[in-house]
């Protein structure tokens, strides 16, 4: 790998949560071992502030983080620096909602976004870390470096790229096609001012009970929304809450490793039935497959994987990926007060009349088919990883130079154990670097925040290793 460590770059495509991460942690480790004079870092990102991206980015007060503060850190080293960090600035005293019943703080997703940025800046002001704040658009390699060509015209030139770019949309079920061109059909949640053009009494159906369900839901409810909402899924399944008393993880499912989808699922339920005979819930068992996930993961085969990323997935969603109590708070209020219903059922057909939107929903117990009349028809289905080289001009220019490949399993980019870009002929790269969750379909456990810090470790550490190989083989060079 020809570097020059007098004139080197390493290019971070995408400063979200990931690309910060990455960013902060390699500049501490390449001080740390006193490799960082010669090397530059570059983060390309559009937004204003690193570390925000699409998740933190929300000026919504309803967003809140998923998990208590005291389990978000930007530094896996030291799990209280947010905790710290939101005692030192007393951010918190005028949200009063960001406490649950037993005092532990949920803030706003807007408020970790701002200490996320907090980390980077001293490395931004002096010049440490740059933000180029722009998009790239197409990467080219010729003679073992990157030319990133972005929207402000100015391509960067690295030696190593990584890429920590975001989820991509969500993928239209082909079902709604139809429907595609109606001022009704909100295809992506996520998207800013997604959800203006609701009226207060207008009817909704929610495609999708995840997350990004629960956050429509009481974003809605917040802002006055009076009218009858039903949300499906598939098999009905509701993102679950946290526990009111928290225990320590719960299970081995390491010794011996599980070799197959159902012997891992069967060994999961086993567990839990332990644990609920000694007064515990689900939820340590759960937390004890998260933070074994990765190694989980790594003792299966593809095939296994597949299957469970294709039959099991939904269910470690909803248990997985809990709802803050307050969002939590205000869905059972909806179902309480009758104004939004949960459903087991799929679109089976959907068209218009004039503003109307006709739904046709197949009911998964009984199998009838029901008509539903709604105004509005919101997607959360979550990221379309099925096409992510084709969700962005960058990853599809690169995956059309065969320097990218789909995972096996379908849940992102095809790497290896060091995070290294696979091509389409087998081969990885070890100048193309996959960071966060779109390569999760190689470590498994790796969409909550904790799991991306650590991956960023990771990432860094192994950019580092690289970097010192090339300053020695230089020094070497010049004596």
């Amino acid at each position: 790998m020809p570097m020059n460590a007098h004139s080197s770059t390493v290019a971070i495509i995408g400063g979200g949560f990931t690309g910060a991460a990455v960013a902060l942690h390699l500049m501490r480790q390449l001080s740390q071992q006193g490799h960082d004079a010669n090397w530059r870092i570059v983060v390309i990102e559009p937004r204003e502030k690193l570390g925000r991206g699409l998740a933190y980015d929300t000026l919504e007060p309803v967003h809140r983080i998923n998990v208590p503060a005291d389990r978000m850190s930007i530094l896996p080293d030291e799990p209280q620096d947010f905790s710290n960090w939101l005692a030192e600035t007393g951010i918190l005293e005028g949200d009063p909602d960001a406490f649950s019943i037993d005092g532990a703080p949920f803030p706003a997703r807007t408020v970790f976004g701002l200490y996320a940025s907090s980390r980077l800046a001293p490395l931004i002001e002096a010049g440490r870390v740059e933000h180029r704040r722009t998009r790239a658009v197409k990467a080219t390699k010729n003679s073992g470096l990157w030319t990133i060509d972005t929207e402000d015209g100015e391509p960067v030139i690295a030696d190593i790229a990584v890429l920590a770019v975001s989820h991509p949309a969500p993928s239209l079920p082909g079902v709604l096609a139809p429907i595609r061109d109606h001022a009704g059909l909100i295809a992506d949640a996520t998207s800013p001012g997604a959800l203006d053009n609701v009226q207060p009494d207008d009817r909704v159906l929610v495609v999708g009970n995840g997350l990004t369900a629960a956050d429509v839901i009481a974003t809605l409810k917040a802002h006055g929304h009076r009218g009858q909402i039903v949300s499906i899924s598939r098999r009905g399944l509701r993102s679950r809450g946290h526990p009111h008393v928290t225990h320590e993880p719960y299970g081995d499912f390491l010794n011996p490793p599980s070799l197959s989808a159902s012997q891992l699922l069967q060994r999961v339920r086993e567990t839990v039935k332990a644990a609920v005979a000694e007064g515990l819930s689900w939820h340590p068992v759960l937390d004890a497959v998260r933070l074994q996930g990765q190694n989980i993961w790594r003792a299966l085969p593809v095939s296994e994987r597949r299957r469970i990323a294709r039959h099991v997935r939904p269910f470690w969603d909803v248990h997985r990926f809990r709802i803050a109590p307050q969002v939590e708070n205000a869905l059972d209020c909806a179902i309480a007060e009758g104004t939004l219903s949960v459903r087991a059922a799929s679109v089976r057909s959907a068209e218009s009349s004039g503003d109307t939107l006709r739904i046709s929903l197949k009911d998964r117990r009984t199998g009838q088919l029901d008509i539903l009349d709604v105004d509005k028809v919101v997607v959360t289905t979550g990221p379309g990883h099925g096409g992510i080289l084709g969700s962005q001009p960058l990853l599809a220019a690169l995956a059309e130079a065969g320097h990218l490949a789909l995972c096996p399993t379908g849940l992102g980019l095809l790497c290896d154990r060091q995070s290294y870009a696979i091509s389409t002929s087998g081969v990885a790269d070890e100048t193309l670097l996959i960071a966060g969750p779109l390569a999760r379909g190689t470590f498994g456990e790796l969409m909550g925040l904790p799991q991306v810090s650590e991956h960023a470790v990771l990432v860094a550490g192994i950019i580092t290793v690289l970097i010192a190989e090339q300053d020695r083989a230089h020094q070497k060079a010049a004596v």
